[in-house]
């Protein structure tokens, strides 16, 4: 496959990962060590995956985890999220962007709206995914975002609408089309209305 795409392979199992990690917690530990093994081993082998294209054992990992991100085990008993996708679909579809392209938009501006609600597995990815111990809380979890749409770039996977030549102009469009297709009570919580889907897009402008 060519780079691009194995890249978008990483991130598209990443954001599987998280949207049914990065919700709020229901003392679900063995999923959450699950999810947390896929997102380190991601972090890990992602960029080895672009480095080393020959290397079948960086490879074998990547696509396991890649199959262990969406095949039912992360998610059994626990919240799930997937606002991110209903939201990088649209995007998707009126610019033709590549599926993980729209994901590594949307998702660091969603947590960052989504902090309050979504604060305690924040910090919990925050520390057990990205080791980040110091600061305040806010700072923690202000840093976990950075990382992760940091690793987004690492992969040559761009985090902002503006990297693909797109100055935001059509953002009703994209809120239009999420109500249109009853995309209105996005979320684990079922609050991520188009106004919250607005900003949302805004935010990664």
């Amino acid at each position: 496959m060519p780079p691009h795409q194995v890249a978008n392979g990483v991130v598209d199992a990443f954001v599987h990962t998280v949207e049914q990690y990065l919700t709020y917690p229901v003392d679900a530990k063995v999923q959450d060590r699950f999810s947390e093994g896929l997102l380190l081993t991601l972090i890990e082998e992602g960029p080895r995956v672009l480095a080393e294209p020959e290397n079948y054992k960086v490879r074998a990992n990547v696509m396991w985890s890649a199959t262990m991100a969406l095949n039912g085990l992360i998610n059994a008993g626990v919240p799930q999220d997937w606002a991110t996708h209903m939201m990088g679909h649209e995007l998707n579809a009126l610019h033709g962007l590549d599926h993980a392209q729209t994901l590594a938009i949307v998702l660091p501006s969603l947590l960052q709206a989504k902090k309050a609600q979504k604060r305690a597995k924040l910090l919990q990815y925050a520390e057990r995914v990205w080791n980040l111990r110091e600061g305040s809380e806010d700072q923690r979890i202000d840093d976990a975002i950075a990382a992760t749409r940091a690793f987004f770039e690492k992969m040559g996977v761009p985090t902002h609408m503006a990297d693909y030549q797109l100055d935001g102009s059509t953002i009703p469009t994209l809120v239009a089309k999420l109500k249109e297709h009853g995309m209105t009570a996005l979320g684990e919580h079922a609050d991520i209305t188009p106004e919250v889907s607005q900003k949302i897009y805004e935010a990664a402008r």
